[in-house]
């Protein structure tokens, strides 16, 4: 779904989405307040969000919408300027999977589309970085001796670092000199106890929890 008041990105972004295979463009808002509803109904996969909207925001819609959407929540790319500002931040707390630039390239809209898709989330992604970096800067260090930190093994503590340090499971596997699949394992046992659903959020929770040093 493509959430945007500008009549002209949303039919851009749909010519570029619909050169694609397999990708399928199912509704689009002009306000946070009819993603909400369309999203109540539809259920889409992923959805592309502005932030700022006249007639309801996108921060106030990405956590309505993350909030009503129970245990299949779509993915949230939110699609930016790179303002740096508290929607960016906020909509990273809200629960979004990814940030990317309202003038990136063709093919950076359509990989972050199916990564999300697929709940990988943009960790790897540069925006995504940088907004991660900033956002860490802005908020106070956890003590890594937090009860939630403690929920981890060892083992998953030290991969979720990694992750939030940018590497990625390849990356992980050469610098622990494990496989990949076990990384995998242990990430995927790391966000179940969490509770987080993407890398991206498993990030932030690195952050926000101490297990990352600032």
């Amino acid at each position: 779904m493509l959430v945007d008041d500008q009549a002209v990105v949303r039919a851009g972004f749909r010519v570029l989405l619909e050169q694609a295979a397999d990708i399928e463009v199912v509704a689009e808002a002009s306000s946070g307040s009819a993603a909400v509803s369309t999203a109540r109904r539809l259920r889409p996969d992923v959805i592309c969000m502005d932030v700022r909207m006249p007639g309801g925001d996108g921060l106030t819609a990405t956590r309505q919408i993350l909030a009503e959407a129970g245990e299949s929540p779509p993915a949230v790319l939110v699609v930016t300027t790179f303002d740096l500002d508290e929607y960016v931040f906020g909509a990273l707390e809200a629960g979004a999977s990814g940030f990317i630039l309202k003038d990136c390239e063709p093919e950076d809209l359509i990989d972050a589309i199916r990564r999300l898709a697929a709940g990988y989330g943009l960790v790897d992604q540069a925006v995504t970085r940088r907004v991660i970096a900033e956002f860490a800067r802005r908020r106070p260090a956890a003590s890594p001796e937090s009860a939630a930190a403690q929920q981890l093994t060892p083992r998953e503590a030290e991969i979720v670092r990694l992750l939030a340090r940018g590497l990625s499971n390849n990356e992980i596997a050469d610098e622990l000199f494990i496989e990949t699949s076990t990384v995998k394992s242990h990430l995927g046992r790391a966000m179940a106890k969490i509770g987080v659903r993407d890398r991206l959020q498993t990030v932030v929770w690195a952050y926000q929890n101490g297990l990352v040093p600032r």
